[in-house]
């Protein structure tokens, strides 16, 4: 039972939890746009972490996981938040398709809105006619995300799943998934960078030759746009999964699906709701549903929220800011500074991202000899650092991921830490 002194005890916290928000809001002076104007070489760096709500400890080296916002992403969802409780506005994906779609290079009716990229694999895993007997190709490093969906397939199905062994270099890991392929392969499903040692594939080229051999292209791209500028037209993918709170630096619980215009009939949506159909009526006998729209909204439907794809949109404004080009030589940079570190420590360290430049990007996959990977993760997070310590096919290692909020400083620390436990 709710008393008039508890209400008032709660009504008090609440409103010291609003002061204490305002405040934040208000006392938060991050860098502008004509800041950013003017700044010049590593200044620009400064600026970036300056727009970032992070605290300097620990040292934040697992964007491969969770992406933290600027602050004008969370602004703006804030803003948009009190819009709506306000006014009762609704929606959500009239500005964050047209930027996605400019983003990634797609057109607007290509691009299907999720809440991560597990959905939008989901989407394709199901939506595929695939019977018994036909297979999918995968990798021997996926993340749980592309390989549940297509194993709980097998299992209810009987579709055939194929792990290719990914190689050292891009041309041997296109070979080996050539090598794969027979008359009953229908999808080449494989993630554009794993998540358990960062290497980039030889996407274009695998979806070049799915095309040539009449199989469908699926790429897991949880690890692509926000730290590569990406082209998926170019790229030429039927279809692309991504989520926007990694390297986007977008809100957390939103993401996209790339489907290409002509793939739409020959992916079936499964779940529909308003906006998917083109008609229907429940009057006439048998009740009718008219067909499904021609675009990708027919995978997604219902109320979303607003806010969070708002946050979207301003996270997608604060890459072309600093421009796409930029982000990604920085994020490079970053990565082949601490790549080159782990180098010389060759025989007391083993690299599991290729040394071959077009394989590598923003992750660095390392692990110490002799020495468990439990032990040297939680050196790391008492000295202050925080990497993922990669559980998965036992591998038993370690990734450190860099993005724009990093600096060289981060990466010496990290690099002086692995030296001494080595």
């Amino acid at each position: 039972m709710t008393t008039r002194r508890n209400f008032i005890r709660n009504t008090s916290v609440l409103a010291a939890g609003s002061a204490f928000l305002g405040y934040s809001r208000e006392a938060t002076a991050y860098p502008s746009k004509k800041d950013f104007m003017k700044a010049t070489d590593e200044e620009l760096w400064k600026l970036v972490r300056a727009s970032f709500p992070l605290n300097q400890k620990p040292i934040y080296l697992n964007n491969g996981t969770m992406g933290p916002s600027p602050y004008s992403v969370i602004e703006t969802q804030y803003n948009s938040m009190m819009e709506v409780d306000s006014t009762g506005t609704y929606g959500g994906w009239e500005d964050a398709v047209p930027a996605l779609a400019r983003f990634v290079n797609a057109a607007q009716n290509e691009i299907c809105l999720t809440r991560n990229v597990t959905e939008g694999i989901n989407i394709v895993c199901w939506g595929l006619n695939l019977k018994k007997g036909d297979e999918v190709i995968i990798t021997n490093h996926e993340h749980v995300g592309n390989a549940l969906p297509w194993l709980n397939r097998a299992k209810l199905d009987g579709i055939i799943l194929k792990p290719v062994t990914l190689a050292p270099t891009a041309a041997e890991t296109l070979n080996r998934i050539n090598s794969l392929i027979t008359k009953k392969t229908s999808v080449i499903a494989v993630p554009h960078i794993p998540c358990t040692q960062g290497q980039v594939l030889p996407v274009k080229e695998i979806c070049t030759l799915a095309k040539q051999k009449n199989i469908y292209s699926f790429i897991d791209g949880a690890h692509g746009p926000g730290m590569l500028a990406l082209d998926l037209h170019d790229m030429g993918c039927d279809f692309y999964a991504s989520c926007c709170h990694k390297w986007m630096l977008g809100p957390k619980g939103t993401g996209f699906l790339y489907v290409k215009h002509e793939k739409l009939d020959e992916l079936q949506a499964s779940w529909v709701g308003g906006y998917c159909d083109t008609g229907w009526d429940l009057t006439c006998t048998p009740p009718v549903l008219n067909g499904y729209v021609d675009t990708a909204h027919r995978y997604y439907y219902g109320s979303m929220n607003a806010s969070i794809y708002k946050g979207v949109v301003e996270a997608i404004n604060f890459h072309e800011m600093l421009g796409r080009e930029k982000v990604e030589a920085r994020v490079k940079l970053l990565a082949g500074h601490f790549y080159k570190k782990m180098q010389a420590m060759e025989g007391r360290v083993e690299l599991l991202t290729p040394g071959e430049e077009i394989s590598r990007a923003g992750l660095v996959g390392f692990r110490i000899a002799k020495l468990p990977g439990d032990e040297f993760y939680n050196r790391a997070i008492k000295a202050g650092i925080r990497i993922r310590y990669v559980a998965e096919n036992g591998l038993n290692s370690h990734r450190a991921s860099f993005h724009i909020y990093n600096s060289f400083d981060d990466a010496d620390k990290l690099a002086a830490l692995v030296q001494e436990s080595a």
